[in-house]
């Protein structure tokens, strides 16, 4: 058990909209990543999905809003939401969702990240 620094971690994701895991709670993982631009609209069916902001400006569309998030806010995508997030700023976020969750849900293409990678 080892004290987790989220911006020390942030600093070695190595690319875009590329989550790693780095800590879990019983069957939840907790992954950092640094996003830029627009990602795809996707959704998962079997699992809601958290997203915690800590450093920029994160943009959450839905079918009928968006949402917009600062360094300290959280919002949760409910299953089966269809939602696309995007920042075109930049942002740090923090994922919270299952273990094996892939990125962009059913939808696959050139953004879907490996799974389970810590850092």
């Amino acid at each position: 058990m080892d004290v987790v620094n989220l911006a020390e971690k942030l600093t070695l994701v190595p690319e875009l909209w590329s989550p790693h895991i780095v800590a879990e709670l019983n069957e939840m993982q907790f992954k950092v990543a640094r996003v830029e631009g627009d990602f795809i609209w996707h959704q998962h069916d079997e699992t809601d999905e958290a997203f915690l902001v800590v450093a920029g400006e994160l943009h959450i569309d839905l079918p009928e809003r968006t949402v917009t998030l600062g360094p300290g806010e959280l919002f949760v995508v409910e299953r089966g939401v269809r939602h696309r997030p995007r920042s075109p700023e930049g942002a740090s976020i923090v994922l919270i969702e299952p273990r094996g969750v892939v990125n962009t849900g059913e939808e696959g293409g050139d953004l879907t990240a490996a799974n389970d990678r810590w850092i």
